[in-house]
C-alpha cells in the first residue's frame, strides 16, 4: 500500500472520529429535552445509573407534559355537550294611557288599557344531569311560577320544561324535559376542594353568550355573603359557598364550576354586589342531597307542604317573651293542611314526630318537611297559651 493511500485511511478515520465526538457532544447537550429522553439515546446517559451488578437495564419513562391550556380544552370539549341555556317565556302588558277627547266636554278622559305582548329571553344556563332530561339550575332563574321556561341544548335543540321542583331549602331547582339520550355532567365532591386549585366556569352571560368559558381559581371555602345578579334582579343570602375568580356574570347563575377533571363542584350562583372578579358557587354536596331527596320521594316533581309561614324562636328570644323555643307560626294558608288540622297562627311547633325543633336552625321545621312523601303524617307539639297540644297534619302536595 502506498503512502499516499495510508495517508488518505489516516485522514478518514480521524474525520470519522471528530464526527463521533461531535455527535456524542450535541447529544450531551440535548440529552434532558423530551426527543432525546424518549429515544434510545437516553440509555447513554442513564447507563451507569440504571445498571446495577448482574441487573437488567432500567426501563426508560416517558413523561407527557400538560398544560392548564390544555387541560381546559380537553374539560370544554368534554362537557360541552352537557351545559344548556334556560330561556322564560311570559306573557305581559305594556301600561295603559290615558286619551282626551275635546268632543265630550262631560267626560274628557278615557282610558286606554295597554298591550299584551310576549317576553321572550335567555335568562340563566343550566346543566344535565341524567339521560332523560333532567336539569340541575338555580331556583331563582325559575322563580316566576306563572311563566313558562325552556331549555337550549348545545346543539341548538329546544325543549318546553314540562315541571319544575324547586328546593325550599336552597337556591336549586331540578327541570324536567322530554327528551332521550343527553349526556350528564359527573359530579365531584366539593368536600375535597383546596384553594388555589383550577375552576372552569361555563354558562351564558347577559343571556346572549351561549357556552361561553372562563377560567379562574378556587379563591374561598365556606363563605357567608350577600350577594346577586342585578340582571336578573335577584339578591340572596349564601351560607358555606365556594368564591372564583372565575368570571362569573348575569346569566351565568345555573351554569357549572367545573374542576379539572371535568366534573362538576358547583352551581354558579351570583356575583359579588360590589367588587370585581368575585364569583359565587353552591357546592355540588349541596346538589347531590337534593337529588337524593328528591330520589327518596320517588322521584316526583310533587313537593309536601303543611302551609304555613313561620320564623324560628331561639332559646334566648323564648325566655325574653316568656314563651317556648320553635317555629312560630306567622300566618296560615286558608284550607292548607294546616289549616284543615286546625293549627292557629301564633302557635309555635315545639316538636315534629317527637323531635325537638332547634330555634337556632331557621331550616329546622322545613328540612324535616323535605324528608317527607306526600299522605305522610306529622305528629306535632304545639305549644298554645301556655297549653301544649298534639296535632296531626297529613301533608299534601305543593301546587304553585
Amino acid at each position: 500500500m502506498s503512502m499516499r493511500m495510508k495517508l488518505v485511511k489516516f485522514i478518514n478515520i480521524k474525520i470519522i472520529l471528530l464526527l463521533v465526538s461531535a455527535f456524542i457532544l450535541l447529544l450531551s447537550i440535548f440529552k434532558d429535552t423530551e426527543i432525546i429522553q424518549s429515544s434510545p439515546f437516553a440509555g447513554i446517559f442513564d447507563f451507569g445509573s440504571n445498571m446495577k451488578s448482574g441487573s437488567e437495564p432500567a426501563k426508560i419513562s416517558t413523561t407527557k407534559i400538560v398544560s392548564e391550556e390544555s387541560i381546559v380544552i380537553e374539560v370544554v370539549e368534554k362537557t360541552l355537550p352537557s351545559v344548556v341555556t334556560i330561556g322564560i317565556s311570559k306573557k305581559t302588558r305594556t301600561q295603559g294611557t290615558i286619551q282626551i277627547d275635546p268632543n265630550n266636554p262631560f267626560a274628557p278622559f278615557k282610558a286606554v288599557e295597554g298591550e299584551e305582548k310576549t317576553i321572550e329571553q335567555n335568562i340563566g344556563s343550566g346543566f344535565i344531569i341524567s339521560k332523560d332530561g333532567i336539569i340541575i339550575t338555580n331556583k331563582h332563574v325559575v322563580r316566576d311560577t306563572q311563566a313558562a321556561y325552556t331549555v337550549i341544548t348545545n346543539d341548538r335543540k329546544e325543549y318546553d320544561v314540562t315541571k319544575i321542583y324547586r328546593d325550599p331549602l336552597n337556591d336549586l331547582s331540578i327541570l324536567k324535559i322530554e327528551a332521550t339520550d343527553l349526556k350528564p355532567l359527573p359530579l365531584g365532591d366539593s368536600s375535597k376542594l383546596k384553594l388555589g386549585q383550577l375552576a372552569i366556569a361555563i354558562g351564558t352571560p347577559l343571556g346572549e353568550f351561549q357556552n361561553t368559558i372562563t377560567t379562574g381559581i378556587v379563591s374561598g371555602l365556606g363563605r357567608g355573603i350577600t350577594a346577586g345578579s342585578p340582571y336578573e334582579g335577584f339578591v340572596e343570602e349564601l351560607d358555606n359557598v365556594i368564591q372564583t375568580d372565575a368570571a362569573i356574570s348575569p346569566g351565568n347563575s345555573g351554569g357549572p364550576l367545573l374542576n379539572s377533571s371535568g366534573q362538576v363542584i358547583g352551581v354558579n350562583t351570583a356575583i359579588a354586589g360590589e367588587g370585581q372578579n368575585i364569583g359565587f358557587a353552591i357546592p355540588v354536596n349541596v346538589v347531590k342531597e337534593l337529588i337524593a331527596t328528591f330520589e327518596s320521594q320517588g322521584g316526583t316533581f310533587e313537593r309536601p307542604y303543611i302551609g304555613v309561614r313561620y320564623k324560628m324562636v331561639d332559646q334566648k328570644t323564648a325566655i325574653l317573651n316568656e314563651v317556648v323555643e320553635g317555629a312560630f307560626v306567622e300566618t296560615i294558608i286558608e284550607d292548607s293542611p294546616a289549616d284543615i288540622a286546625g293549627l292557629l297562627e301564633q302557635d309555635i311547633i315545639t316538636q315534629v314526630d317527637g323531635k325537638k325543633l332547634d330555634g337556632e336552625n331557621d331550616q329546622s321545621l322545613a328540612k324535616i318537611i323535605l324528608n317527607k312523601k306526600v299522605g305522610d303524617t306529622m305528629d306535632l307539639d304545639v305549644w298554645r297559651d301556655g297549653k301544649v297540644l298534639n296535632i296531626t297534619i297529613t301533608l299534601e302536595a305543593y301546587s304553585e
